[in-house]
């Protein structure tokens, strides 16, 4: 009998085509700009790759008590997951055209609950093995529940509560401009950032060519943030999608003790009773 197929937070696209039969696809596109996933992979996808909505499958309804993408309730992911035909004992890979910034978010929620899952490594850019076009219909299974970690999990009270204690590191993963508040994108409520957090912009967790950077390179990055000293560490970006790119990065670089802050910037910015803060005090 053959050892389980483990998997690493990325993996590249000659992996993927050797172990293709082996795991779920799936096609995770998303535009902030609003822009048609689905119609993306519509009009070219990897063969038998299924297509996941960030919207509906990998969120709860919105609102201003939760903000723009709160993780759905573990019986909604479950049953989301089942239509997807990805079971119990699924192996995934995740990928975008967007450097695993969106796909992260769906690879981060898997992983958190037990289910080996990474990003295609560069995205469908690399990948070399012909596209299909048109609806995949996955066969429905069943997904048994699993409750989110709370230890991976950070509200908005526990992020208010530690923002003076240096032991709990706080990365903002959105680019710098929105962290600065001198380029906030219109989904942003106020400009500016959680007071003390670090700007921690998920693209340079990429190399030069799209890729995702070694563990070493990686650990020198977090490490000159903070990440080294500190007990916990919360990643937030606008929404709780690209936040989970740096907490993949972080564990690709061996950190342990990381959460996401689901509600981020859109439950943050938007209360208007919460500190905010401008510019870089780290610049």
């Amino acid at each position: 009998m053959s050892a389980p197929l483990t998997l690493p937070v990325a993996v590249s696209a000659d992996w993927l085509i050797e172990h293709r039969d082996q795991v779920v696809v799936v096609d995770s596109r998303w535009y902030l700009d609003g822009r048609s996933g689905r119609d993306a992979h519509r009009s070219g996808h990897l063969p038998g790759a299924v297509f996941t909505d960030l919207d509906t499958d990998l969120a709860a309804p919105a609102g201003a008590e939760v903000g723009r993408h709160p993780l759905p309730s573990p019986t909604d992911f479950a049953e989301a997951l089942g239509r997807l035909g990805i079971g119990d004992d699924a192996r995934v890979v995740v990928y975008d055209d967007a450097g695993g910034s969106v796909a992260s978010r769906l690879v981060w929620m898997l992983r958190v609950i037990g289910t080996p899952a990474a990003f295609l490594d560069g995205g469908i850019q690399a990948w070399t093995g012909g596209l299909e076009e048109g609806d995949v219909v996955p066969e429905p299974v069943d997904r048994t529940p699993v409750p989110w970690p709370p230890d991976r999990i950070a509200d908005t009270d526990t992020v208010r509560d530690r923002l003076e204690d240096p032991a709990h590191l706080l990365l903002d993963a959105r680019v710098h401009g929105r962290y600065t508040g001198e380029r906030p994108a219109p989904v942003d409520a106020r400009p500016g950032h959680v007071p003390g957090a670090r700007s921690a912009e998920w693209v340079q967790n990429l190399d030069g060519d799209g890729f995702l950077a070694d563990p070493r390179t990686l650990r020198e990055r977090f490490a000159a943030l903070g990440a080294d000293s500190a007990d916990t560490i919360t990643a937030y970006c606008g929404s709780g999608v690209t936040a989970c790119h740096d907490l993949l990065a972080l564990e690709h670089a061996g950190y342990t003790g990381t959460r996401l802050y689901p509600g981020s910037w859109s439950l943050w910015g938007g209360d208007d009773s919460l500190p905010v803060e401008t510019g870089d005090p780290h610049a």
